[in-house]
């Protein structure tokens, strides 16, 4: 292994150029840059989000819950384009401090409840709607464990892996080496834990699935960094099989549209306020 040494200062500056294709919004400082008022659609549930695996988390449960037949599920979803910064508006970060996306508000309460971060949106909806979330205890307890292992391991598998091998300015052998691994091991937790359940909590397909498969699921079907042929994803022959099995399902299909901008035209839906924007998309 080559390559320069880096030696840290003894106090760090941001150089603001240095930040690979993300570099535009990067920055180490919190709150809102500018004014910018989100709008309201007519459902009780309000969406601002992107087609990112994070986000995606969010649109598969909502359409999830109306294949299920709960109307009161439906949902305005709207686009926040991280790449322009829309994360960093006054109305987005009084929603999500964090400024990341995505972010749920549901006017069916009084005041109206704001939810952030991925996981939690998840949790929320599915106990408000009392679905996608097993009833027996202990499968209950393994639902919430997984959901929590994802919510643990993504960052390493994006953050780490992905920025290192797909995005950063510089490819250096020891991160990429490093985060690897790293994603290789939770591929073969997976793999060791779906060798014998059909879903996360077992037999029950639940929102730590819907959590999951965003990442690792599209990672092992060969859409996620374009790195199958590197990370060997076919070995993981569980991993590949629950993947599938979900992908095929009508509200993951409709739920990976929404709020995305990129790739095939039928695949994009930039926002939702219908059933009927799927049959214009």
């Amino acid at each position: 292994m080559s390559q320069d040494t880096y030696t840290p200062p003894n106090v760090w500056t941001w150089d603001q150029e240095n930040g690979g294709q993300f570099a535009n919004v990067n920055r180490p400082v919190a709150g809102a840059t500018h004014d910018k008022t989100l709008k309201v659609g007519q459902h009780p549930i309000q969406l601002y989000s992107l087609a990112t695996p994070n986000g995606v988390k969010a649109t598969v449960m909502l359409e999830e819950l109306l294949e299920a037949g709960i109307t009161a599920a439906d949902y305005d979803a709207w686009l926040v384009n991280i790449m322009e910064g829309d994360q960093f508006g006054s109305d987005f970060v009084a929603m999500n401090p964090n400024s990341k996306i995505p972010v749920i508000v549901d006017h069916s309460v009084t005041p109206p409840q704001r939810v952030f971060e991925s996981g939690a949106i998840l949790h929320y909806l599915a106990e408000k709607f009392d679905a996608f979330i097993p009833k027996e205890p202990a499968a209950k307890t393994t639902c919430m464990s997984w959901l929590f292992w994802q919510m643990g391991s993504a960052p390493l598998l994006g953050g780490g892996f992905g920025h290192f091998y797909a995005y950063a300015p510089e490819k250096y052998q020891y991160p990429i080496d490093r985060y690897t691994m790293e994603v290789k091991r939770q591929l073969d937790v997976l793999d060791q834990h779906l060798a014998e359940n059909t879903y996360m909590a077992g037999n029950e397909y639940s929102i730590a699935d819907i959590a999951i498969w965003p990442w690792y699921g599209c990672l092992v079907l060969g859409e996620l960094y374009e790195a199958s042929e590197f990370l060997q994803v076919d070995s993981y022959t569980h991993v590949k099989r629950w993947a599938e099995h979900i992908a095929a399902r009508p509200a993951v299909q409709r739920g990976r549209k929404v709020n995305r901008t990129w790739g095939a035209a039928n695949e994009q839906l930039p926002e939702r306020h219908s059933a009927d924007d799927f049959n214009q998309s």
